[in-house]
Order: structure tokens, then sequence, then C-alpha cells
């Protein structure tokens, strides 16, 4: 008998005879659908890329529906309601791989601020009627959920990122993805470090690339879209801030659309919190 390579748990096994033209699904869950824009804005590749691919579920490009199996499934948004949950668990067992795409998706999104807040106040400010509205006390990331192949990340997505990614997955290679900070993009660019010439708070330090480095090259600090790099050293970068700065200054630079990824959140929780947020600050024996 024919042995066939460990599936790991909650993961969907290949379909028998995959052909060569994988079956793609993109869904979305609490987004703005920016990340799924971004693959019908690469235009020319898109011709390309849709003759290798058989794509079964796009409600933002076509009314052909599926719920599956796939072979590849892309996901927008993080899991903000009782009936994602269990979508997000129904897709996981019908996906061979499932790949998140977008701060929304990977590490909450801006929603995840309210993680911070009181779940039936903020019910209350957001909706007129918060009854009809059925939410979960928090906006987390897909994989809080479920297993998550691989991720892309930014808001929205790096156009780049993604076509490496779809080449990889059509050619059968590991894509080539980088983990370095946006500092690596700025030297590249030759973009003057705002930090350092203007003294212009910036997450750059900590954060992974993908954006081209876009804020700092006009001149403003970066937001950390594409959330923390590994071992990124956010407390040291938080004690550089606050220099200047006080403490719910420093919160706030990381209360942005990856606040709620465990280093930004650790830095946010250290320094009082997010906007509207109180939390005590720690006592600290930094000299």
């Amino acid at each position: 008998m024919e042995t066939q390579a460990p599936i790991t748990p909650g993961r969907r096994g290949p379909r028998a005879g995959t052909p060569q033209r994988p079956r793609i699904g993109i869904v979305k869950f609490a987004s703005c659908d920016g990340c799924q824009l971004t693959l019908l804005d690469l235009e020319d590749e898109l011709l390309a890329i849709a003759a290798r691919v058989d794509l079964v579920e796009f409600a933002e490009a076509t009314s052909h529906r599926s719920a599956g199996p796939f072979d590849v499934l892309f996901v927008e948004g993080s899991i903000s309601t009782p009936e994602q949950a269990e979508d997000i668990a129904r897709l996981r067992a019908v996906s061979h791989r499932l790949v998140t795409i977008g701060a929304c998706a990977t590490a909450g999104g801006i929603q995840a601020i309210r993680n911070w807040f009181d779940h039936e106040e903020v019910r209350a400010v957001v909706y007129p009627q918060p009854g009809y509205v059925d939410s979960l006390a928090q906006a987390r990331p897909v994989a809080d959920f479920v297993a998550v192949d691989a991720e892309l990340r930014g808001c929205p997505i790096s156009p780049a990122q993604l076509r490496e990614f779809l080449v990889a997955l059509v050619t059968g290679r590991r894509p080539q993805l980088p983990d370095e900070a946006v500092c690596l993009e700025c030297k590249r660019r030759g973009v003057v470090c705002v930090a350092v010439a203007q003294g212009i708070p910036c997450l750059g330090p900590v954060t992974r690339t993908g954006c081209g480095a876009l804020c700092p090259a006009y001149g403003r600090g970066c937001y950390g879209c594409f959330g923390p790099r590994e071992s990124a050293n956010t407390a040291s970068l938080a004690k550089w801030l606050s220099d200047d700065r006080s403490a719910s200054d420093v919160g706030r630079l990381f209360a942005g659309f990856t606040a709620w990824s465990p280093p930004f959140r650790a830095m946010i929780d250290a320094h009082g919190g997010p906007p509207g947020q109180v939390i005590p600050v720690k006592e600290t024996n930094d000299a």
C-alpha cells in the first residue's frame, strides 16, 4: 500500500489527481476589501495568472460561487462575529492551504482596537440598535481560530509580494517573502531617515518591509501597517521614543493597523493603552 505524507491537523489534504490548474478561492470577513482589490490591480499579470489557475470563488470579481474544495484559499478580514467563526472553520476543512492576506486577517486590523474596551459599550456607541448586531467580544486574526499556512501582510498587501506568491504557487516553489525592517528599504531607496534627521516618530525599525518605505519616502514616519518583523525589539524602540514623548503618546504610535499583534500590543499595554483607554503604566527602574 502506498503511504501518504502526514497531514497537519486542521488542514485538508490535496485533492486526488490535483490538476495543473489549482482551484483558488478568495473570501473576506471583517475588512474593507482593499487587499482583494490588490489582486485586481495586478492588471497586466492578471490574465496570465488566471490562465494558470481555476478561480472558483471570488465575490469581488465574479458571480460564480463555490463552497470548495480549494487547493489554496486566500482569506481577507478579521473574525468578528460568531457566524464568521463558524464559516472560517468550515472553509479550513475544505482547503488544502489557507493564506491570510492583509492586516485584518493577520493581526486583527484597525477594528481590533476595540478589544481593549468593553464590548457592550462599544456596540452601544456604534450601533443605534446594538441588539440587532451579533458580534464577538474581540475582533481577532484568522490564526486565532484555524491553522494558517502562509501570510501576506500589509494594509493593503503588497502587489509585488502577492505576485511573488502566485508565481511560486503555479511553479511549485517556495515564495520568497522578506522578513526585514522597513529601515533597510529606506537605505535601498536612498530615503533619509525621518527619525534621525527630523525627529519624526517612526516604527520602521520594528516593522516588516513590503510597502517600499512609502511613508518615509514622503517625509512621514512608518505606521507599522505590515506588522512587527520577527524578533522585533519593540521595547528598545519604545524606550527611545519615550525620551521626548509621554507614555500615552508612545502607546498611541503602536495602536494602528496591527495593534493587536503581540509585540505591538505589549507596548500599548505598557504605555497606558490605546487612545481613549487608560491602563496604569508600570513603574520601571530604568535610569
